[in-house]
């Protein structure tokens, strides 16, 4: 049976307007997830911490990697009925209250040609990959300027400052739409994912975020680099990353590596 070998680093900043952190996220093989909360009063640390909750215990108790998707559409159905609870029990008193979340998330799964990355995004946190050093985003938002860019009434630059540009069409709620979008890649098209929130993406330039993740080989020194970068391009929003990299795969568990992110010093060889 193949065995693929997974390195990853993750990093997370509430930033430097927000007064908390909203963002979650899952960086344990071979599981990867952003999600990115929405509400006040708490509600969207609630709702991300929620998925990623069930994201985690998908890793806990396993899943058919032949059935990628279906295990990630079980996953965001239980979030999204704890979520539906967590929102009923709120407004009891009568007020009003929402919690939602965007969900971007890589499995590593497999079909009849062998490993593949199941990529699934929901809202706009963002998927990127990295192939032969080219830099691509691999997910489509779903956002109002998306949907204005694809139909051909503004273009990518206006998009950048549109002022409904952080305003989205999906995510994780109590109601709404919540189907995500699905992408299958062969492992060997995506030597390196980059899964980030919007904190990030809108932060930094395709171009500079390109040249970093390109640039930085090690996934948590690049992790922590885009962040640092998201907080120099003004940190207007809670920024998080995880960067993954395929090192390669075997045909037994006698050969597997170590994917988990690991302490500097351990890193530095300053452990045993």
């Amino acid at each position: 049976m193949r065995v693929v070998h997974l390195n990853c680093g993750a990093a997370s900043h509430v930033g430097l307007v927000r007064s908390a952190n909203q963002d979650a996220y899952l960086a344990s093989s071979p599981v990867f997830v952003v999600a990115d909360g929405m509400g006040g009063h708490q509600g969207g640390e609630v709702a991300s911490a929620i998925v990623v909750e069930e994201f985690a215990r998908l890793v806990a108790d396993g899943f058919d990697a032949t059935d990628g998707i279906g295990a990630v559409a079980r996953v965001l159905a239980i979030a999204q009925e704890r979520i539906a609870k967590h929102v009923v029990e709120q407004q009891a008193d009568g007020t009003g209250y929402y919690a939602g979340t965007t969900v971007a998330a890589a499995l590593l799964c497999a079909d009849q040609e062998g490993p593949k990355w199941l990529l699934a995004n929901l809202g706009d946190s963002r998927i990127y990959k990295v192939h032969q050093g080219r830099f691509e985003q691999v997910s489509v938002d779903h956002s109002v300027v998306q949907e204005l860019v694809e139909s051909g009434t503004i273009d990518a630059a206006a998009a950048a400052t549109h002022p409904e540009r952080h305003v989205i069409t999906r995510a994780l709620s109590a109601a709404g739409r919540t189907d995500p979008d699905y992408f299958l890649l062969p492992l060997a098209s995506a030597e390196r994912l980059l899964i980030c929130s919007d904190g990030v993406s809108g932060m930094v330039d395709g171009d500079t975020l390109g040249a970093l993740i390109r640039e930085v080989p090690d996934p948590r020194d690049a992790a922590e680099a885009v962040v640092a970068a998201a907080l120099r391009g003004g940190g207007e929003d809670n920024a998080t990353a995880i960067v993954v990299d395929v090192v390669g795969w075997s045909e037994s568990d006698s050969q597997a590596r170590r994917s988990e992110p690991v302490s500097l010093e351990e890193k530095l060889g300053a452990l045993p």
